[in-house]
C-alpha cells in the first residue's frame, strides 16, 4: 500500500506531464470502445432484422438501396410493383411466405407502413396497448414512435406524403388514420415503424388523387402497386434460383440481404479500420510519452532513489514504484477512456435516434470490453520496463553521482 501511494504521489508531482499521457491513453482507448460498441451493435442491429428474410423483391435499380428501404427503413424504395407480380410469385413453389409492404408516407419522421399481420408476427412483437388494425385507417404504433410522437390508442392524426420529417402534413388532413395499438419493445425496426393495412395506403392515396368510389374496382385491383415484398424460402436451394427467376424473367429485382449487408459492412469496415488506426496510433504516441516520463523521471529522482536505497530498498522496489505508475496511469486511463467510449456511443445513439434510424446506446457492456483494460496496462507496462529495468540496475552511489 505504501508502494502505491508513492507512486500515486510521485506520478501528480510532473502534473502536465502525467495530465497529457493521460490523455493520449484516454483518447486511444475510447476511440477503440467506441469502435467496439458500434461494430457489435450493428452487426447484432442487422442479424436481428434480417433474421427470417431471404430475399427482397421489389422494383429495378439498386439492390443494396431495395434492402436498406425494405428492411431496414433506412432509405427511399426505387420505385412500386404491381400487386398482381407479387401475389404470382407467392404461389412459386419455392416460396414459403411473402410479406407486402407498401411506403410512401409518415408522421414525424416516422414511417407509415402498409402490410398485413404477417410482418409483426415474423418478429414476435407484443402488443403493449390496444389491438392491432382490424380495416383500413387504423395504425399500430411502434415502441420508439409512439413514445417520440405522444399518440395513444383511440387518437387520430393525418400522415404526410413522402418519408422523411417535415412532408406535406396537408396532404393526407382529410383522411386521418386512428391509432388502434401500441407495440412493446422489440430491439427490432418495428419499434421506429406506424403499421397499417396495405388497403389504408391505397385509400389514402386514391383520395389524394381525387379518384371516387365509383371507378371500375376491377380495373383498380389490377394497377394495385406494392412497394416491395419480404420473401422467405421453402429451402435454402431456392436461394440458388429463385433470384435468378425474378432478375431475368419479370420487370422486378430480388436481392439478397445478406449478400448485399456483407458488402455494406465491408465498406463500414473500412471507416472502422481508419478509426481503429488513428486509436493506436494515440496509445503508441501515448506509450512513447509515458516512457519519455519515466525515464525523465529516473534521472529527476535519482536522490530520492538513492534515499530508498540507502535506506535499504532493494532494487526490484524501485522497479516496481515506477511500474506502479504506469499501473495508476493505465488504471486511469481505461476508467476514462471507457466512460468515453460510452459516451460516445450514446451520443451517436441520440443523433440516430433523432433521425429515426438504427438503435444505438452507450449502457451496454461488452465481453470483448475486457481487452480495453488489458491493452491499457500493456502499453503502459512496455513503457516502463526500460525505466524500471534502469533504477533496478544502478546503485545507491551511481544514484547519487550521476549528474
Amino acid at each position: 500500500m505504501k508502494l502505491l501511494q508513492l507512486s500515486w504521489r510521485y506520478l501528480w508531482a510532473r502534473p502536465l506531464a502525467t495530465v497529457l499521457n493521460l490523455l493520449l491513453l484516454t483518447l486511444g482507448l475510447a476511440a477503440i470502445t467506441l469502435v467496439l460498441l458500434t461494430r457489435a451493435q450493428l452487426d447484432r442491429a442487422f442479424e436481428r432484422d434480417l433474421a427470417g428474410i431471404d430475399a427482397v423483391v421489389g422494383a429495378k435499380g439498386s439492390p443494396l438501396q431495395l434492402i436498406l428501404s425494405g428492411v431496414f427503413h433506412l432509405d427511399v424504395p426505387p420505385g412500386n410493383i404491381l400487386l398482381r407480380d407479387a401475389q404470382a410469385l407467392a404461389r412459386d413453389a419455392r416460396v414459403a411466405q411473402l410479406i407486402p409492404l407498401s411506403l410512401g408516407d409518415s408522421y414525424r419522421g416516422f414511417r407509415i407502413v402498409g402490410t398485413t399481420h404477417d410482418y409483426p408476427a415474423h418478429y414476435g412483437a407484443q402488443l403493449a396497448q390496444g389491438r392491432l388494425w382490424q380495416q383500413p385507417m387504423e395504425v399500430v404504433l411502434g415502441h420508439q414512435a409512439a413514445q417520440a410522437t405522444g399518440l395513444q390508442p383511440g387518437q387520430p392524426f393525418a400522415g404526410s406524403h413522402g418519408l422523411a420529417d417535415g412532408g406535406a402534413a396537408g396532404t393526407h388532413a382529410a383522411h386521418p388514420y386512428v391509432v388502434s395499438g401500441v407495440l412493446a419493445p422489440c430491439a427490432c425496426v418495428l419499434d421506429r415503424l406506424l403499421l397499417t393495412a396495405t388497403e389504408s395506403v391505397w385509400e389514402v392515396h386514391e383520395v389524394a388523387h381525387g379518384k371516387d368510389d365509383d371507378h371500375d374496382a376491377a380495373h383498380e385491383d389490377e394497377k394495385r402497386e406494392i412497394t416491395l415484398a419480404l420473401v422467405r424460402y421453402r429451402s435454402p436451394l431456392a436461394a440458388a434460383t429463385f433470384p435468378r427467376h425474378v432478375n431475368t424473367t419479370t420487370n422486378m429485382q430480388a436481392a439478397a440481404p445478406a449478400l448485399e449487408i456483407t458488402r455494406l459492412l465491408r465498406m463500414v469496415g473500412v471507416g472502422a479500420d481508419v478509426l481503429r488506426g488513428f486509436a493506436l496510433v494515440l496509445l503508441l504516441s501515448a506509450g512513447l510519452s509515458v516512457f519519455i516520463a519515466l525515464w525523465s523521471a529516473v534521472r529527476e529522482r535519482r536522490e530520492d532513489l538513492a534515499l530508498l536505497r540507502m535506506l535499504g530498498a532493494p532494487p526490484r522496489r524501485l522497479a516496481a514504484l515506477l511500474l506502479c505508475e504506469a499501473f495508476w496511469l493505465a488504471a486511469l486511463a481505461t476508467g476514462l477512456g471507457l466512460l468515453g467510449g460510452h459516451l460516445l456511443t450514446g451520443l451517436l445513439g441520440y443523433l440516430l435516434a433523432a433521425e429515426q434510424s438504427l438503435p444505438m446506446t452507450g449502457w451496454l457492456w461488452l465481453g470483448v470490453e475486457l481487452w480495453v483494460p488489458a491493452l491499457a496496462l500493456t502499453v503502459a507496462v512496455l513503457a516502463a520496463l526500460l525505466p524500471a529495468l534502469g533504477a533496478y540496475r544502478m546503485e545507491a552511489g551511481q544514484l547519487l553521482n550521476s549528474r
